[in-house]
């Protein structure tokens, strides 16, 4: 189904990366215009690291983006391998990936922020935590017989710390299971009791079901929560994107971000032949 004014694509439109959505009095309108360069605006963000119900924040792929090299949206993690935003190429893999969930019918319908600083995780093993819990969740969902997307953000910055923005699809049918699960699998990750305020999980609209009972409310949302990850771009990317909502990425040692393999560049590719 296309949603008019959606990062989520009709199931036929496979050419993603050259689509740009120019900002009107809300949404816009689909093109394929180049992009044209503009100087991004800060906005205020809210001190939880969650993204609010609904703003209106219009996304596209920029025209001519590369895309990420591999399906997981970067190089393996390395120690030596230290970054303080997200790139161009980043953000085109993140964002043709979201499209792609929803091609594939697991839209990401939730979005999960776990505080690792506040976990007592340290910033050089974030990216190790961060995959424990992918994969546990993976599991959990495969258990209940279904499949997940996901996709994942680190962010550092002063007065939060080092965090993980991860957008996933969780079945509605799932999701009493899997939110009590999630603190023991923390307990197992960080190998302690769990902390009042680690991880906040809320449904992308804050309404189960929402991608299927109302498509549009949660297209815009989906926008609202990807632009939200987003946020820690470089200006050039900023620039390329259109993004409007800008903080410092913050110092990250090992992956900056990522996604699941049935989302990642190589199935896009796949599915494109």
């Amino acid at each position: 189904m296309m949603f008019s004014h959606s990062l989520a694509p009709m199931a036929s439109d496979r050419r993603t990366r050259s689509l740009k959505l120019h900002r009107g009095p809300h949404f816009g309108e689909v093109s394929s215009l180049p992009v044209q360069p503009r100087r991004p605006r800060n906005t205020p963000f809210r001190p939880d690291g969650t993204p609010c119900a609904i703003i209106y924040y219009p996304l596209g792929v920029a025209a001519n983006s590369a895309q990420g090299s591999t399906g997981w949206g970067g190089a393996r993690n390395r120690a030596d391998r230290q970054s303080d935003a997200l790139t161009t190429d980043q953000i085109a893999n993140l964002i043709s990936a979201a499209h792609h969930a929803a091609v594939i019918e697991l839209p990401l319908n939730r979005m999960v922020t776990i505080h690792w600083k506040a976990a007592g995780v340290p910033l050089d093993g974030m990216v190790r935590a961060t995959g424990r819990f992918v994969d546990l969740l993976c599991k959990a969902i495969a258990r209940h017989g279904s499949r997940t997307a996901w996709l994942w953000v680190h962010e550092n910055g002063d007065g939060k710390g080092w965090h993980c923005h991860l957008l996933a699809h969780v079945p509605p049918r799932t999701v009493e299971a899997i939110t009590k699960l999630q603190r023991g699998w923390l307990k197992r990750i960080i190998g302690k009791t769990y902390s009042k305020g680690v991880i906040r999980c809320r449904p992308v609209g804050f309404r189960l079901g929402l991608e299927t009972n109302n498509p549009d409310l949660y297209a815009a949302n989906l926008n609202a929560a990807m632009a939200y990850c987003l946020k820690g771009a470089e200006s050039s990317a900023a620039a390329a994107f259109d993004l409007r909502r800008l903080e410092p990425g913050g110092h990250i040692i090992g992956k900056r971000c990522s996604t699941s393999q049935n989302i990642g560049s190589k199935a896009r590719r796949e599915a494109e032949a």
